[in-house]
């Protein structure tokens, strides 16, 4: 994979910036006009106040009922999801399977690893090259606008890439909790790949096969958005989709910051459920099932009063295996759309250009 070695510019941390008491954000960080967020949107503390009044949010599916005896009951579940797929790329799960203790002590302890001392943290300083460790940028364009974040990106599988050393040693919990929580949902993800892979019509491992069977790759981003003095002038995250096949997201319990395009400008917030993951459909997915089910574009608003912290795991096709359109999905009515592809060569572009809507997939797309 060809990247810059370093950054191409000194690295600022945004939580510095914030801490540092400043009342108007850097130029860097302040987006063109129209990329800028409104923030005239239903906030989650109203949501949490009148939960009754009707909102529009993303589909909440309970998976309880996949365990039932009751096929019907099963059935329903994954017309759910497929129903959540087609329509947003995006859904909500509840009674998934993954321990609700082990979500919070997971969630906690990164948050603690960011209220650390700056020089502790930059032990883990990453560079363009893997991106594993301490970051604050996407992408190597020099000048470029910059998100107002940092995070923690890590390796989980395959295992040959898993370096606990890279992981932080403090808080003294974080590297097993890293460990138990990154098994707990990359468990999640494979239960969710066959729900898929059923719902594409496929025998319920197909889609799992074509990322590689047991050889899939999974990475932990810990997102921290500090508070932000001007939030209306910028982005946590810029609008994106996500590279990868599959992410599940544990949202901050306190504050909302996700939002997920509906149609045009139209930028949905999304309400977390209490021990809910969010579950949304990547790229790869998308050039897999030949665009049946489509990843979403999704960004990230910041606020001035709260901080906020989230895990994405993204579980992704083994990095050296051509991804295509999977034969069982190419018809003479609907022929290949995306031309083959490895996860390593596809990433290549986030990597290099940071966050840029649907830019890569769409032009894979228009291509062929």
């Amino acid at each position: 994979m060809s990247c810059l070695q370093s950054w191409p510019e000194p690295i600022v941390r945004v939580q510095s910036l914030s801490e540092s008491g400043i009342k108007s954000i850097p130029e860097r960080y302040i987006k063109p006009q129209l990329l800028r967020p409104s923030l005239k949107t239903d906030s989650f503390d109203d949501f949490k106040e009148n939960p009754g009044h009707p909102r529009i949010n993303i589909p909440v599916i309970d998976l309880q009922d996949m365990l039932s005896s009751n096929k019907a009951l099963r059935d329903e579940t994954l017309r759910r999801i497929s129903s959540a797929c087609c329509e947003w790329g995006f859904f909500q799960v509840v009674n998934h399977g993954v321990n609700h203790e082990l979500m919070r002590s997971a969630r906690e302890v990164w948050r603690q690893f960011f209220k650390l001392p700056v020089e502790v943290k930059q032990q883990y300083a990453n560079s363009p090259t893997t991106y594993e460790g301490y970051g604050s940028r996407l992408g190597v364009e020099k000048g470029a606008k910059l998100d107002w974040s940092d995070y923690f990106f890590l390796h989980y599988m395959p295992a040959s890439l898993r370096n606990q050393n890279k992981w932080p040693a403090l808080p003294s919990a974080c590297r097993e909790l890293v460990a138990e929580y990154g098994e707990q949902v990359v468990k999640l993800c494979g239960e969710l790949m066959k729900m898929l892979s059923v719902n594409l019509g496929l025998g319920e491992d197909r889609l799992q096969d074509a990322f590689g069977g047991e050889n899939i790759g999974a990475c932990l981003r810990v997102n921290f958005y500090p508070k932000c003095p001007q939030p209306d002038l910028t982005l946590g995250l810029s609008p994106h989709s996500d590279p990868g096949g599959l992410t599940l997201l544990l949202p901050d319990e306190n504050v909302a910051g996700l939002q997920v395009r509906r149609s045009g400008d139209n930028w949905v917030t999304v309400k977390p459920v209490p021990n809910a993951f969010i579950v949304n459909i990547g790229d790869q997915i998308q050039v897999l099932s030949n665009a049946i089910y489509k990843s979403v574009e999704h960004r990230v608003i910041v606020n001035s009063e709260k901080e906020r912290v989230s895990l994405a795991l993204f579980y992704n096709p083994k990095s050296d295996l051509l991804i295509q359109p999977m034969k069982e999905l190419v018809t003479k009515n609907r022929p290949a759309l995306y031309p083959p592809m490895t996860f390593d060569e596809y990433r290549v572009f986030i990597r290099t250009k940071g966050p840029c809507g649907k830019a890569q997939v769409d032009s894979l797309k228009s291509s062929t």
